[in-house]
């Protein structure tokens, strides 16, 4: 089985074992015995934003559960939520590094260069051929790293390619020749290769539409076909957005929505945390930033970091401190976010301009409501009714043409990914006709900003509704 040892993360606060001396002084938890460098934590392991897993690590019952028994069923498996929500950590926490493979998704690849992507992921080397695919595509040739042993002359024959062999389990390093826009071909060669290990896709939200979608019919192709499975990470929060595409999918993906944090799983966050800093937060502090930060777990981390750089606490070698009392977790998660400001004020001007000039100007419309709208409306998403009441209100050739907004609704996503916004900002829910907010942060900066400011900076009439 592909799962990871349960036993490696199991602790009584959910954080796996942190190597701490516990001991009781007063009604505090504290530490004792800072004896060696694995007593030892710092700051940045445990709060802020890591490259590896954070120490402060905390199970959601019903998505880390829902993963676990998710990868027993040989199914392909979509992670979706926000951006900065833990779908990275997700994975890392409940999987070996040796149980999988990483592939990076780009904005300009095709479904082949997809393909020869998971290739060189599950170890092969890859160079262009000189023969062309009956599409009229460029063929590669794809080798494993080493000798393979493998019954060839079979593969040979399925692939179209001949190498003068007959010996059905001989070693080889000739390279096979195959088209990589077919996804057969690149299952016979994983096959060949015996890989045996999941394929995780991140950031599959970057890859073009077209592409996405020529993936979810490929996808099929290996569910039926092999035993490969695909772990699929994407900013979005429609749990069907591949089988929107591919509607074959249907009971051969199973989603899991990592967006949702619960109040006691971010207290969790919070207090897992100070466990191993060795300090506390004052209480008022704590709800103030529960309160605040519109369930994104990446503001509560960044807000616990600065509070604990104010503090000059580093590490766990000292006393046991409180943190926050007197400070401002609201304005403390402004700041956080106010690091975004350049990128966010970019978003309304590049996203307003759209895909080229048009009549209409269907995009910087759909500014208005996300502008006007009260916050805990977009927290919720903007249903397409209201989207359409808004704009069909206060545009000068209103009402507008229903399929004219619809087409923008669906390209919002593709217009960020075209424009190189990173993370997306905006994306359109189709199964549930809603216009989502999937940076939770940019809700925080929003709520900071004039209406009239940001209507100036997207193009629209000054003044226009008051939020």
């Amino acid at each position: 089985m592909r799962l990871s040892d349960a036993s490696r993360h199991t602790c009584s606060h959910g954080g796996g074992n942190t190597g701490l001396k516990p001991s009781v002084r007063g009604n505090h938890l504290c530490l004792e015995g800072l004896d060696s460098v694995a007593d030892l934590r710092r700051l940045g392991d445990v709060y802020g934003v890591s490259r590896g897993l954070p120490e402060n690590y905390v199970q959601r019952p019903s998505v880390d559960g829902a993963l676990i028994d998710s990868l027993t069923r040989d199914k392909h498996i979509v992670i979706f939520g926000s951006s900065k929500q833990g779908k990275t950590s997700l994975r890392k926490w409940n999987l070996q590094d040796n149980d999988y493979v990483v592939v990076t998704c780009s904005n300009k690849w095709t479904l082949s260069e997809l393909h020869t992507a998971i290739l060189k992921s599950a170890g092969f080397t890859v160079e262009k051929s000189t023969t062309r695919s009956v599409g009229g595509e460029s063929k590669i040739k794809a080798q494993v790293a080493g000798r393979l042993k493998t019954p060839f002359a079979e593969l040979d024959a399925s692939l179209g390619t001949d190498r003068g062999t007959d010996a059905a389990t001989s070693k080889t390093e000739e390279p096979l020749e195959l088209d990589p826009s077919d996804v057969n071909d690149v299952i016979k060669a994983l096959q060949a290769s015996s890989f045996k290990k999941y394929v995780v896709l991140e950031d599959f939200h970057y890859l073009p539409e077209d592409t996405q979608r020529d993936f979810s019919f490929a996808l099929k192709a290996f569910h039926e076909g092999s035993d490969f499975s695909f772990i699929i990470v994407g900013v979005w929060l429609d749990e069907n957005r591949l089988i929107q595409y591919n509607g074959d999918l249907s009971n051969r993906v199973i989603a899991i929505d990592a967006d949702a944090w619960a109040e006691t799983e971010l207290r969790q966050v919070i207090s897992l945390g100070a466990q191993l800093l060795n300090i506390t937060f004052n209480p008022t502090f704590v709800s103030d930033l529960i309160a605040s930060c519109f369930e994104s777990v990446w503001v509560v981390q960044e807000v616990c970091y600065r509070a604990c750089e104010i503090a000059q606490v580093f590490n766990n070698d000292h006393a046991l401190i409180e943190i926050g009392d007197g400070a401002s977790a609201p304005a403390l998660a402004k700041e956080v976010v106010d690091t975004q400001s350049a990128r966010y004020n970019t978003f309304f001007g590049g996203f307003a301009d759209g895909f080229m000039p048009t009549a209409l100007e269907m995009y910087r419309w759909l500014l208005l409501p996300v502008i006007v709208s009260d916050l805990r409306e977009l927290e919720a998403g903007l249903g397409y009714s209201d989207i359409r009441r808004l704009i069909d209100r206060y545009h000068p050739s209103g009402p507008i043409n229903a399929g004219n907004l619809t087409q923008a609704l669906n390209s919002t996503a593709s217009l960020q990914v075209r424009l190189s916004f990173k993370p997306l900002i905006l994306d359109y829910n189709q199964s549930r006709r809603r216009l989502d907010i999937v940076d939770k942060s940019f809700l925080i900066w929003l709520q900071h900003q004039s209406s009239d400011d940001l209507l100036s900076t997207a193009g629209l009439p000054v003044p226009l509704v008051a939020r």
